[in-house]
């Protein structure tokens, strides 16, 4: 059940399922989901979909979300998933009402086995991984029998508790169910439900030399917690069939299985494959890098839960695939810090700028709201003095005619402080801008003037005698807008996706927490690192700009 109190979700065809079987008490009036990811790498933005979608049912419907781990794989698996995939649950807003594993159910699983074998309905086969892939055919042709298909039932539970007992090297052995060869779904056709695999398990050692496929154990499984409404993403939806094969064979409880679109996005690489391959790599940063498309990397890039979960409701459930644009999960992201996060001042490419005429060992200060729209955040007060900080881009010698910042002979405001003209430029010796000299208005007070001319430019600024020197890092798409590449690797990544520059901050975010969120005026939102940030020391990384390039698609649709 979710600890976030919010309206119901816009209706979906799967809400539409869920409210019918309620009005008709299918399942007795319960609703009971469950969110089961295999602790075999983090969350991605993907699975975020299936959270909010899972969790928000049993919150909007009273009903209950297990978070089951599917740790049927012990050469993938760690206990570093398991622990991360729990921290991103919590910290998208849901708590669990059951947490399991796969592995509780492992001696549940191998006795249902032994019953399909019993029935005559499971069989184990001798042959090599290859060879059972010739044997089962193709979309045009029918697969064939394998040689060991008709062995007695005897012999088959003397096997198959052999392989189990550890008699047998890995691949020896396979365990399949008996079904049809020649049926037109190649799922159906006698497929592997146990494999030998000696490895040591996360949570059973080495208890266990065999181990179920995930066909085999997420219907179990379901079936086992009384689960009622079994949804998964599309790619799943031809071994429905076989979902439903093993639970009537076995005569057990029958939890539906209902299919999704899964997530597409642009910019973004959701194959669990590619992102390992990115970490081992060391392309990125690890698993929470603010590059990757995982939960973690959102979360340490600034992202709020909120605006996830906004985002997720807002592409809504759909059995059709499409492709999401990026832009619209940052547009969530905008419009809930827009709300909340502090103005603060931040230079991230100084360029100095002297007031020859101000007293040289004078130092004001000037108040400035932490929130425009938003009074109850309060304000704090910079210290102004001769020697500022401006940035870089704020200057330009050669100006056009529509410039509206600073240039040689152009006045501009000084954001809450004074009018400042630029007389003269300095260069050094390679001929770059060192430093702009300006005199400034000292009636223009407060950043206003009341003779009435007009200064268009206001420029944000820093005392260089105060300002806390700062990182920033500044994040771009590690994929281009038409996707990665089938390696993601190559051209298919932007190398050039993460620049870092050395600036300065108000003295205030010397010690900003790491985590902590804020819109750099001017410039765009930012969050302390949650790896790298120190006291004395800040590392801000680029949560994402001011620019809302999916709402101006919006105004003019």
């Amino acid at each position: 059940m979710s600890d976030t109190e919010k309206p119901a979700a816009p209706k979906n065809f799967i809400r539409a399922i869920v409210e019918d079987d309620l009005a008709t008490n299918k399942w007795e009036g319960r609703v009971h989901t469950r969110f089961p990811p295999e602790p075999n790498g983090y969350l991605h933005i993907g699975h975020a979909k299936s959270i909010c979608l899972n969790f928000g049912l049993a919150r909007d419907y009273d009903g209950k979300c297990n978070l089951r781990f599917d740790d049927t794989n012990p050469l993938k698996e760690e206990v570093e998933y398991v622990d991360s995939i729990q921290e991103d649950v919590r910290w998208l807003g849901f708590t669990w009402d059951n947490r399991f594993f796969a592995s509780d159910y492992f001696e549940r699983i191998f006795e249902c086995a032994v019953k399909l074998i019993e029935m005559g309905k499971a069989y184990v086969d001798s042959l090599s991984a290859e060879e059972i892939r010739q044997y089962r055919g193709t979309l045009k042709e029918p697969g064939r029998n394998s040689p060991f298909r008709e062995r007695g039932v005897e012999e088959n539970l003397d096997l198959f508790r052999r392989m189990r007992a550890g008699e047998f090297p890995d691949g020896a052995h396979v365990l399949r169910a008996k079904i049809d060869m020649a049926s037109p779904n190649i799922v159906m056709r006698d497929p592997t439900l146990y494999r030998i695999r000696h490895a040591a398990h996360h949570r059973t050692g080495t208890n266990w030399c065999i181990y179920p496929m995930y066909d085999f154990t997420h219907c179990l499984s379901d079936s086992f917690e009384g689960i009622t409404h079994s949804i998964c993403t599309l790619e799943f939806e031809n071994n429905r069939e076989l979902y439903d094969w093993v639970l009537d064979t076995l005569g057990l409880y029958h939890p539906r299985q209902y299919e999704f679109a899964r997530l597409n996005m642009t910019h973004v690489a959701l194959s669990k494959r590619k992102l390992i391959k990115l970490v081992e790599s060391g392309v990125v940063d690890g698993w929470d890098d603010p590059r990757m498309p995982t939960i973690s990397g959102f979360r340490r890039r600034g992202y709020t839960p909120e605006s996830i979960r906004d985002f997720c409701e807002r592409i809504g459930v759909a059995r059709s695939a499409n492709v999401v644009d990026y832009a619209l999960l940052e547009h969530c992201l905008r419009e809930d810090l827009n709300a909340r996060a502090p103005r603060v001042m931040g230079v991230l490419r100084p360029l100095k700028l002297t007031i020859v005429n101000y007293p040289e060992d004078q130092v004001e200060e000037f108040e400035f709201p932490y929130h425009p729209e938003d009074e109850s955040q309060g304000s704090r007060k910079l210290p102004f003095c001769r020697d500022l900080w401006i940035e870089r881009t704020d200057f330009m010698e050669d100006a056009p005619k529509k410039w509206f910042r600073l240039a040689p002979g152009k006045e501009v405001r000084l954001r809450y402080a004074y009018y400042v003209r630029c007389v003269e430029v300095v260069k050094d010796a390679s001929g770059e801008v060192v430093e702009v000299r300006c005199e400034y208005d000292p009636a223009t007070k407060g950043g206003w003037s009341d003779d009435g001319r007009k200064v268009k430019g206001t420029l944000h600024w820093l005392s260089a005698r105060h300002a806390a020197p700062a990182e920033f890092r500044l994040y771009d798409h590690l994929f281009p807008a038409e996707g990665p590449s089938d390696e993601a690797e190559g051209d298919g990544l932007n190398l050039d996706s993460l620049e870092i520059v050395r600036g300065y901050v108000e003295p205030g975010l010397a010690q900003a927490e790491p985590g902590w969120r804020c819109q750099f005026e001017r410039t765009g939102y930012f969050c302390a690192d949650t790896r790298h940030s120190k006291p004395g020391a800040p590392v801000f990384n680029r949560t994402t700009g001011l620019r809302d390039s999916f709402a101006r698609e919006m105004q003019k649709g």
